[in-house]
């Protein structure tokens, strides 16, 4: 078939002179051919669209069918309808006709369908907007050490300049957000006019009537910086439009320099940090024009930075237990009934009681988790050692994998007696050294001898050996001195 662009080559030929037989053959063409185009048209204005169909439409009798469907359900998928209809008997429907369904319906659509969504481009002002969010990172496969690690990012963005930020992190609790945000502020040095993120149970709550509102403590903090809250509409994402934009674009960036890179594994998280740190610097570098613009009216920072933490009045239960953000974690027994201080962070929860700090735990993520130091509670249990057997988060009485494995070949030996013979082995490791206990453990696992806790007991604390009294008589100084008076004292 002749296209336009030999078309046109052939005029530009026979414009410059050259014979008809030498710019056909320069325009790919035969002679005849060329006669017949020199002249024009070219060969897309002598088409004819075609107003007939060059086969049967199959759909043609089941359309009504098929509409009806559509405006009843207007989001049902074609392949949806098409795997329906080709389990009838009546319709001997082929693989390579579901596109001339897709066609069909998205004609359809476009002239009989419902109205769609319409998205409007905003405008926006220097200095007045900073959206932030949390995006989960997972699908990156990031891996620390070789395992899996499964974290969120805090993604704060300045919609103006596309200035962003932000940091690692476990989950969406009102501690992270107000670390990160506190640490994005401080970093950006001014602070916008808004504030705005969707609707965070960190910083909004449910009304009885229906609709959502700001938390006080989250109204608090961004009274402090003098920022306005806002949030968009519940069940409209869309309106948070530019962090989530933001989202994709950083997680894109970082796919690609993780492949420049060569390896989704790190070290530590540290590393990881400073990689993203890296990334995110590099990403700013080109905005730093618009970004002064962002700065120049927003407002100073206040004289100090509020504590990233939140403070928690708890009272330690009678199972010497404390609950926190809806989990469990063990202080020591002689705290039973008191009234503790906890601090909640990010990523630690602090314990004092009477000012001073007693604890730092790892803060658990989600619900339900229960964080138990032996340590806490064995002095109660070496002596109620049935208590074990039931107890309902045994599981923190294994303080590393070679406990539970002593524990189990112990059940193989003694049966149900195992429970004493390993509460007083962890009794062991609390009274004297837990890291000697577990080699010792290891030791004689490995030997396949472990017997019971008075072997163990030997090994890493055997028995004093007594030194018998020496009962040695004073000498007597007077020969001495006798000695002395003979020789008419000393020379």
């Amino acid at each position: 078939m002749v296209t336009d662009r030999q078309v046109r080559r052939l005029m530009m030929e026979l414009g410059s002179g050259t014979p008809l037989s030498t710019a056909a053959i320069r325009a790919g063409m035969s002679e005849n051919t060329a006669r017949r185009y020199r002249m024009g048209p070219l060969p897309s204005q002598r088409r004819v669209p075609r107003a007939y169909r060059t086969r049967p439409d199959p759909f043609a009798a089941i359309w009504p069918e098929i509409e009806a469907l559509l405006v009843q359900a207007p989001s049902l998928e074609a392949t949806t309808i098409f795997e329906t209809l080709r389990g009838r008997p009546d319709l001997p429907l082929a693989d390579g006709q579901l596109r001339t369904l897709q066609r069909r319906i998205r004609r359809w659509r476009a002239t009989h369908g419902p109205e769609r969504e319409v998205m409007f481009p905003q405008i926006h002002r220097p200095g007045e907007y900073a959206q932030s969010d949390f995006t989960s990172m997972r699908a990156l496969a990031i891996t620390l050490g070789g395992e899996p690690f499964d974290h969120l990012f805090y993604h704060f963005v300045l919609p103006y300049s596309n200035w962003e930020t932000g940091a690692i992190c476990a989950s969406e609790s009102f501690e992270t957000l107000v670390a990160g945000f506190q640490a994005a502020v401080w970093e950006l040095g001014r602070v916008p006019a808004i504030h705005r993120t969707d609707n965070l149970s960190a910083a909004t709550h449910a009304l009885r009537e229906g609709g959502r509102t700001f938390n006080e403590r989250y109204r608090q903090v961004l009274d402090h910086y003098g920022m306005r809250p806002d949030a968009n509409t519940p069940g409209r994402g869309h309106e948070n439009g530019d962090v989530e934009q933001a989202h994709h674009r950083f997680k894109r960036a970082v796919a690609q320099a993780l492949l420049l890179r060569g390896s989704r594994d790190f070290a530590s998280q540290a590393h990881y940090a400073a990689f993203l740190r890296d990334l995110v610097v590099s990403r700013n570098r080109g905005r730093h024009e618009k970004l002064q613009e962002d700065l120049r009216p927003m407002r100073a920072l206040p004289p100090t930075r509020l504590e990233d933490g939140r403070s928690l009045s708890v009272l330690v239960s009678r199972f010497s237990t404390i609950r926190v953000g809806h989990n469990l974690y063990s202080v020591a027994s002689r705290l039973m009934g008191e009234t503790v201080d906890v601090r909640l962070y990010p990523e630690r929860i602090e314990v004092r009681y009477a000012g001073e700090l007693l604890a730092t735990m790892e803060r658990q993520r989600g619900k339900g988790h229960a964080v138990i130091d032996y340590r806490h509670l064995i002095w109660s249990l070496v002596r109620k050692p049935g208590a074990f057997a039931r107890y309902r988060y045994r599981e923190g009485l294994f303080p590393t994998v070679v406990f539970r494995q002593a524990y189990d070949a112990l059940v193989t030996r003694h049966g149900s007696r195992a429970d004493v013979e390993y509460v007083r082995i962890l009794h062991l490791a609390a009274s004297t050294s837990e890291r000697a206990v577990e080699r010792t453990l290891t030791a004689l696992l490995a030997q396949g001898t472990l017997r019971d806790y008075v072997q163990v007991k030997t090994v890493v604390q055997p028995e004093a050996i007594a030194v018998p009294a020496c009962g040695l008589t004073p000498p007597d100084l007077t020969v001495y001195d006798a000695c002395l008076a003979a020789t008419g004292g000393a020379q």
